[in-house]
């Protein structure tokens, strides 16, 4: 490489983005490293992952800085958590931490720093025209489907694209752990993070406890002729659409209605009821659709006439019937087939046959 193009490499002291760094150099890129310190309270593992990443750098001989983005986090992040619950809705932070953090103020401290490239390592691809010119780019879906984030990148700028670097997109978990050993980096072994981006794999019902505090209410049992309340619940934000149990059921209730608990199938959460408090659970059955609602439709300029569509992160891509303009403003979405859980407040991604992402849009 002529011109040695400056990236930096947001390190968490995973194995992944410790794998980007090593390869970026490899490539002949001038490679920085920054961790980005969001979150660091009891329960989480800041301080650990701050050290692994120290650690990556030293050993790969880099530059490397830690960026405070706490406050950043807590009002762009955190709050929006907070507030999605607590209006009955499922929020999905990764996808906002993606668009406000990572791609949002470091992508913006990286250009004003004259770095040519941001580079992460997430599992995903930038297909189209070439980084140098003005050709249209967009997402794919990573090599390793099982691996595969594009889900949690949708919102990121179309325009952002071009100065952003994802070396793990072609490449499956198993090499980039085998190339971390070959090179014997600290984070070889190290368990994939889990749970909320920068806080961690953290009881989220504590969290919202802490926050929201409880709200007891009915438990509403949706049937064909009736709806019937059959026991209680602590506070609808400690709920998503299709999850099984968490709430209290009075068995003796569903006897003198002539059920028979003890043979039935479970119990999932079908809706809430919001004005009133109310938490509605029903069959599995009941948890199944074949349709929903979006609103913020955002579409990426395409030609593509047959669309599939992910719910949630690693979900089956379902194909989509029809994409039509609902009531004020909202998109209704088809689906060829009947898709389990729709919750409200998460992303619906759209995805072409190649698994090109499309556009995207937020559940109603």
């Amino acid at each position: 490489m002529k011109d040695k193009k400056r990236v930096v490499v947001g390190l968490s002291g995973g194995v992944d983005s410790s794998v980007t760094a090593l390869l970026l150099i490899e490539q002949g890129y001038q490679v920085e490293a920054v961790y980005l310190e969001c979150y660091n309270e009891s329960g989480c593992r800041t301080d650990q992952d701050k050290a692994d990443a120290l650690k990556i750098a030293l050993k790969l001989e880099i530059p490397f800085k830690v960026l405070d983005f706490r406050k950043e986090y807590k009002e762009k992040v955190i709050e929006y958590f907070y507030h999605e619950y607590e209006a009955g809705k499922t929020p999905n932070p990764d996808v906002m931490c993606n668009r406000e953090i990572k791609f949002g103020i470091f992508y913006d401290w990286a250009r004003e720093n004259d770095y040519d490239y941001v580079a992460t390592g997430h599992y995903c691809r930038i297909v189209g025209g070439a980084k140098s010119n003005n050709g249209t780019l967009k997402l794919q879906m990573a090599k390793d489907k099982s691996k595969d984030q594009s889900y949690f990148l949708w919102q990121i700028p179309q325009e952002n694209l071009r100065h952003i670097l994802f070396p793990l997109g072609d490449m499956n978990k198993t090499e980039v752990r085998e190339l971390a050993k070959k090179h014997n980096l600290v984070t070889a072994n190290k368990p994939d993070s889990m749970g909320i981006c920068f806080i961690g794999d953290i009881n989220v019902n504590n969290l919202l406890k802490a926050r929201l505090g409880e709200k007891v209410g009915d438990v509403i049992l949706k049937l064909s002729s009736r709806d019937e309340v059959v026991g209680s619940h602590k506070g609808l934000w400690f709920y998503t659409i299709g999850e099984r149990g968490g709430f209290q059921i009075d068995k003796s209730k569903l006897k003198k209605m002539g059920m028979h608990p003890e043979t039935m199938g479970p119990l999932y959460v079908i809706g809430k009821n919001i004005e009133k408090n109310e938490l509605v659970v029903g069959s599995r059955e009941a948890t199944m659709t074949n349709w929903f609602e979006v609103t913020d439709m955002e579409v990426i300029g395409t030609q593509v006439k047959k669309f599939w569509v992910r719910i949630r992160n690693l979900g089956e891509p379902m194909e989509v019937k029809s994409i039509s303009n609902s009531e004020a403003g909202k998109v209704n979405v088809q689906l060829v087939k009947q898709v389990f859980g729709v919750a409200s407040g998460q992303s619906a991604v759209f995805y072409d046959s190649d698994g090109v992402l499309v556009g995207g849009s937020i559940i109603v």
